[in-house]
């Protein structure tokens, strides 16, 4: 595994990457307290199965984050990085606000994707989603770590995850910095705003949604609308899983390799 800083203009954003295969495989991750990049390993391990056929990137937010930062800002970033890298055709998993961000690169970047999964996430930030984020934005500026930590847990994972491993969850943001806590709130302030459900006819590419009707940060009902304003593939997992099911699932993965061979 390889991590690296590129810097592009005044953008520096890290990744970490593995694999060997000759085609591209981009994760988007979604909103959290912590740096992608403390998760690399574990990330690495999850999704070893791509190793062979793909090498495999990861992208962090830029370091030097601006405030406001918009989803579509965020999306366009990571889009330079991927030029500088010389990354393009990719097949990229958009998770969460990760999902966000692969619908915008999509949109305006189209020559860097050549087939995207898109999970649970939303083309568009409705009351529900919002009620969300501004307690979580609340929390965070009242440096309530442990309010948020539970809130985020209860909103994330599913009952049969928490009761498993709820006190191991409830240490992730131990050691978390103002720093980590100032860019949790300025990518969650984010989300406030977004919108571009109706410029998902202009994604040409082959898309899978998956969603989860399990999911009380982002519902199901997005899954749907996305999938049924591009005609693509959906598949919702049941209430037996949270938000977080590309993490619980155990054929998420082989799921998400299965469209990328077909397509």
């Amino acid at each position: 595994m390889e991590t690296n800083l590129v810097k592009v203009g005044d953008i520096e954003m890290e990744y970490f990457s593995f694999g060997s295969g000759e085609r591209a495989f981009v994760i988007l991750p979604g909103v959290d307290t912590r740096s992608v990049m403390l998760s690399a390993m574990a990330i690495q391990a999850a999704y070893r199965m791509f190793g062979d056929e793909y090498t495999v990137y990861v992208f962090d937010r830029r370091k030097n984050m601006p405030s406001p930062y918009p989803v579509r800002q965020m999306a366009a970033d990571t889009a330079a990085v991927m030029r500088e890298l010389g990354i393009k055709d990719a097949d990229i998993f958009g998770a969460s606000q990760g999902g966000m961000m692969a619908m915008c690169i999509a949109i305006d970047s189209p020559e860097l994707v050549r087939s995207m999964a898109l999970g649970s996430t939303a083309a568009r930030a409705d009351d529900t989603i919002i009620e969300s984020t501004e307690r979580w934005i609340s929390l965070a500026k009242s440096g309530d770590m442990t309010a948020l930590t539970a809130d985020f847990i209860d909103c994330l994972y599913s009952q049969s995850t928490i009761g498993k491993y709820k006190e191991f969850l409830m240490h992730l943001n131990d050691h978390v910095s103002e720093r980590d806590i100032e860019r949790f709130i300025i990518m969650t302030e984010a989300i406030d705003g977004f919108d571009v459900f109706d410029e998902l006819d202009k994604i040409t590419c082959p898309v899978l949604v998956i969603g989860v009707e399990g999911d009380k940060v982002l519902p199901c009902e997005h899954s749907r609308a996305i999938a049924e304003k591009l005609g693509c593939e959906l598949y919702l997992y049941g209430e037996d899983y949270g938000h977080c099911a590309f993490d619980e699932a155990p054929d998420y993965k082989q799921r998400l390799l299965d469209f990328f061979h077909r397509v």
